[in-house]
């Protein structure tokens, strides 16, 4: 059984992981607003942008003249994986949802005989990754240094990608991210950026004359759509890794309360016993006398 002294070290040392589990709760929750609001004042940006490369790719869709980024390299035999994730840890289960993800989308890509390759954009996927990985992964770009996202990190990012296909290195782009939704939620997403798969249609149904031709105007906004995808997903990983941050503390915080009370009933218990013991022994020894 454990000493008195170690069981007041004990409880002072959960103490004190307690307070510091509190700061960085508190901490989570001031950067969550901020990076909420800017999450979220991204995505009319990057929905508009999806939009608009929509209607005018609907022009020059399967035709020879398309841009590559937009027709593809016509094969689907080499993948790459943009895996996005945090430069550090203690923010629950939003690493790992967003590795398991590409992992099993990997699994099944594999399972069809194609080839995979990663790109990580961020510590913790890598150091997951290269468990099973470590070959395949071509590029690891940290952004440690990094106190604001901002569309600096997307754009080398962007870049990057841009670089890899033009050297014929891949077929098929996707990019993973954690989508945030609020607290205590953030959706794991995959989503196909090269060649780009636009959701929903068109409905409007009306023709337009472009001045310059489409795939003049698509050979430079695709690139930049690839890099607004890219600071769309940073943004969201951002408000994710908060709120996953600001939910496990909370969840520690309140861990620590409660051993803290079971350490604390213990050892007043053990107190009592050994108190009750002295005063028996001393009792015993004045009836000896």
């Amino acid at each position: 059984m454990a000493s008195l002294k170690d069981m007041r070290n004990r409880i002072a040392s959960t103490k004190a992981t307690q307070k510091i589990t509190k700061a960085m709760q508190m901490v989570a929750a001031a950067k969550l607003r901020r990076a909420q609001a800017a999450a979220e004042a991204a995505r009319p940006y990057a929905e508009h942008m999806d939009k608009v490369l929509r209607s005018i790719a609907g022009g020059v869709a399967g035709l020879e003249s398309a841009p590559p980024l937009l027709r593809g390299t016509g094969a689907d035999r080499v993948h790459l994986l943009v895996v996005c994730t945090a430069e550090r840890g203690l923010c629950g289960p939003f690493n790992s949802s967003i590795v398991r993800l590409a992992r099993e989308h990997a699994s099944r890509l594999m399972a069809d005989g194609k080839a995979v390759k990663f790109l990580c954009v961020g510590r913790k996927g890598y150091e997951q990754l290269k468990r099973l990985y470590e070959q395949q992964i071509v590029e690891v770009i940290e952004l440690r240094g990094v106190r604001t996202i901002g569309f600096a990190q997307a754009r080398m990012v962007g870049d990057r990608i841009v670089e890899h296909f033009e050297k014929g290195a891949f077929d098929v782009c996707t990019l993973f991210f954690s989508r945030f939704k609020s607290v205590i939620a953030q959706i794991p997403t995959a989503q196909q950026i090269i060649p780009p798969v636009f959701e929903g249609a068109d409905g409007n149904g009306a023709s337009y004359e472009y001045e310059p031709e489409e795939e003049e105007i698509l050979a430079e906004l695709l690139p930049k759509n690839i890099q607004v995808q890219v600071f769309r997903a940073l943004l969201e990983n951002a408000a994710s890794e908060q709120g996953a941050r600001m939910s496990a503390m909370d969840n520690a915080t309140r861990n620590a309360g409660e051993m803290i009370r079971k350490q604390t009933l213990t050892y007043n218990r053990t107190r009592q016993a050994m108190i009750t013991k002295e005063l028996i022994e001393i009792i015993s020894g004045a009836e000896a006398l």
